[in-house]
């Protein structure tokens, strides 16, 4: 069956999901932590370097906890029409090198744009070791041709950030097989690998995940306002705008707009922007 608006409010059946130091160090890779000089970021690459004790990056938490199992309420679609739409964390403390959490989901808005529409998910995932919360999140995917319903447009506010320069930039190149390094960590969708599924979805090859961009940036927010620290990471949260092709360089422009807030954008090689509506709290 098509999507169903009369899905909001449907929760998910709890989902769990065990990581391990190795998938913590695959994830940082997958985000480009170490590249181009393998001497740095050693926190989050390695676990056995002297002097060095292995840690998180923030964003790993999109990987952990997903949906909670609440999309699959929304009925059927054609997951090549699928791309991801926002993205927000809020971290309750820094996550473990190791650890298991349980992720509950829920639909919490279905909106028609037209052309597609609209899904709007937010989850909690706990610490199954203490029972407390880990993480939050609310994430958005916008399925085009699923739209036309009659129903609600949504809310359109955005973050608009200050008309000045920048106080910070920082520009990651990505690789060019990153797509398949980053889908190492979970997400397996052909989108990012297959060709002739890009094809379908309009795409002249295969894209980079939306996450994977949103974890190259959450990593120059870390390094730039956070000092690298993970405890100081406090959420993040932006809309994605344009995809990305493997190769191509991420460029994120920082604004200080209050003590421990900031907001963001990220362009990609010909200066379109590719994530935008970026918020970041920090502080310790």
């Amino acid at each position: 069956m098509p999507i169903d608006p009369a899905a909001v409010g449907a929760t998910g059946a709890p989902v769990r999901h065990r990581w391990s130091s190795r998938d913590a160090l695959l994830y940082a890779l997958g985000v480009g932590a170490g590249s181009p000089d393998p001497a740095e970021e050693l926190a989050f690459t390695t676990e056995n370097t002297s002097g060095v004790e292995q840690a998180v990056l923030p964003t790993m938490a999109v990987v952990l906890g997903g949906s909670g199992g609440a999309l699959g309420a929304v009925g059927s679609f054609d997951p090549a029409m699928l791309v991801h739409g926002e993205q927000a964390i809020t971290l309750h403390r820094p996550l473990p090198v190791a650890g298991e959490v349980e992720t509950t989901g829920t639909v919490t808005g279905i909106y028609d744009k037209g052309s597609g529409a609209v899904v709007e998910v937010g989850a909690t995932s706990v610490d199954t070791s203490t029972g407390e919360p880990l993480f939050d999140q609310v994430m958005s995917v916008f399925i085009r041709g699923e739209g036309g319903f009659g129903g609600d447009r949504g809310p359109s506010g955005r973050t608009a950030a200050p008309d000045r320069d920048p106080d910070h930039v920082v520009a990651y190149a990505t690789r060019p097989d990153q797509a398949l390094l980053y889908r190492l960590s979970g997400d397996r969708n052909p989108l990012h690998s297959d060709p002739a599924f890009a094809a379908r979805g309009g795409f002249p090859r295969p894209i980079l995940h939306g996450l994977c961009t949103y974890g190259f940036t959450g990593r120059a927010l870390l390094h730039t306002l956070c000092g690298g620290d993970p405890a100081a990471f406090r959420s993040m949260a932006g809309r994605f705008s344009s995809p990305v092709l493997p190769g191509e360089t991420l460029t994120v422009s920082m604004w200080e707009v209050g003590p421990g807030e900031a907001v963001f954008r990220t362009a990609g090689d010909d200066g379109r922007t590719v994530l935008d509506n970026g918020r970041l709290t920090y502080g310790t």
